[in-house]
């Protein structure tokens, strides 16, 4: 339902399968790979659409899955982790940002906790690159054709700790790949 998968030509160290809440874990929704280096979270967060129940699911899972990387980090271990977020983060990242803030995806709960997140020392990857690159979405709409338009969000995110960014050399989003919303 909500699988991801991390392909590598280097065998981690250890996997895990979600954060060890079997609430959130049910759902496949998250890989931990380590690495002699770093650990790598490939995650696939909740949508909140759906009712208030699902909304209050998301934003229960984005508490528990901050305070496991947090916890990472206060191992001293250097972490990525990436994914559909399942949020866009501020006006830049979405094509219609007056005309969605009152949806699933960009209401302000959601953003306050990535506000959260990069207050904790977590750093967009993209985001610190291109700070102010607009029109780059990972997401459209399939129904209304908003591809061939453009009219997107940025769910998909690459986040790290503040001491890996020395390492990334680049960053690019593929946005003309057609395989996916």
């Amino acid at each position: 339902y909500s699988g991801v998968a991390i392909y590598t030509k280097v065998e981690p160290e250890k996997v895990e399968y979600g954060m060890g809440i079997s609430k959130f874990d049910d759902e496949g929704r998250m890989l931990v790979a380590y690495y002699k280096k770093f650990v790598l979270i490939n995650c696939y967060f909740p949508n909140g659409g759906g009712g208030p129940e699902r909304l209050k699911y998301k934003l229960e899972f984005y508490d528990e899955f901050l305070k496991f990387i947090n916890k990472l980090k206060s191992q001293k271990l250097d972490v990525i982790f990436c994914g559909d977020v399942n949020t866009a983060h501020n006006e830049i990242d979405l094509a219609r940002p007056r005309e969605n803030v009152g949806n699933t995806g960009f209401l302000p709960i959601e953003r306050e906790w990535m506000d959260e997140v990069v207050n904790n020392g977590w750093v967009d990857v993209f985001r610190n690159l291109y700070p102010t690159k607009g029109d780059v979405y990972t997401y459209w709409d399939q129904k209304t054709r908003a591809r061939d338009r453009n009219v997107g969000w940025r769910i998909d995110y690459f986040f790290l700790n503040q001491s890996l960014m020395k390492r990334v050399k680049g960053f690019k989003t593929i946005t003309d790949y057609p395989g996916s919303d």
